[in-house]
């Protein structure tokens, strides 16, 4: 399969700029014969919403994610895009998974992150959500989610190949750690490929660090975007070319627990 990441740089509180963009980038992705299309944490909201989140949250089965499911019949690729989900009182930092407009996939995020998720969001317990893209077994976590092993090696024991992960990282002093070296041994470890998609630029509260990457399951980054600017980064996934690592590197295999 081909895969497409876009980083963005989506517009805090503006869920029809940002599905625009995103319908952009999914005729770009398909046109290069991409199958399925990640953007970032948020994405549909924009991460720096603030307090206007809670008014924008919205059910899986809403109007956001029909317009979302419309953009990917309409385009024949599938889309993962990161919401804020409601359901009941609470609201959920999420994942969306729609190939045109039969069932749909939600993910929520188990780990959230800082003070300001932990006021608008409600954390749902770590488990392996995999889903079967036209094929090809694909996992979904959310950001922070990524950085505790235990839920990569979940997702990879679950079977698996492909690991989505919608993201907004903020600039700091450790986000090329994160982005460069962290991601591509999550994928070292659990010999899978992990797609990291970022937000780029700024918002009233946030700066991101952009540095999506798309890692493969020898370690190695098979795209990568830079700090600032948009990018659309398109990638071949196939796990017999990495069949060697795999025999090399036997870590599910030889788990002991």
């Amino acid at each position: 399969m081909k895969l497409a990441a876009l980083q963005m740089q989506s517009v805090a509180g503006d869920v029809t700029a940002n599905l625009a963009r995103i319908r952009q980038a999914a005729l770009e992705a398909a046109a290069a014969g991409a199958t399925l299309l990640i953007t970032p944490e948020l994405s549909l909201t924009g991460y720096g919403a603030g307090e206007a989140i809670r008014k924008l949250a919205e059910p899986e089965d809403g109007e956001q994610a029909d317009r979302l499911a419309a953009i990917s019949d309409e385009t024949g690729i599938g889309i993962v895009a990161g919401f804020a989900e409601r359901h009941g009182e609470a609201i959920y930092n999420s994942a969306l998974y729609v190939d045109g407009l039969g069932a749909r996939t939600v993910y929520r995020k188990s780990h959230l992150y800082g003070p300001y998720e932990r006021g608008l969001f409600v954390p749902e317990e770590p488990k392996a959500q995999v889903i079967n893209h036209r094929g090809t077994n694909v996992g979904l976590l959310i950001c922070y989610d990524v950085e505790f092993p235990e839920n990569v090696r979940r997702l990879a024991m679950a079977g698996a190949e492909v690991i989505a992960v919608p993201t907004a990282l903020p600039k700091s002093d450790h986000d090329e750690l994160i982005a460069r070296k962290m991601i591509p041994v999550r994928a070292f470890e659990n010999q899978v490929f992990v797609a990291y998609v970022n937000h780029c630029g700024a918002d009233a509260l946030f700066s991101y660090a952009g540095l999506s990457v798309i890692a493969a399951p020898d370690g190695s980054l098979l795209a990568e975007a830079e700090a600032t600017g948009e990018k659309l980064l398109i990638t071949k996934i196939d796990t017999g070319d990495y069949a060697e690592s795999a025999a090399a590197n036997s870590y599910l295999a030889d788990l002991r627990s």
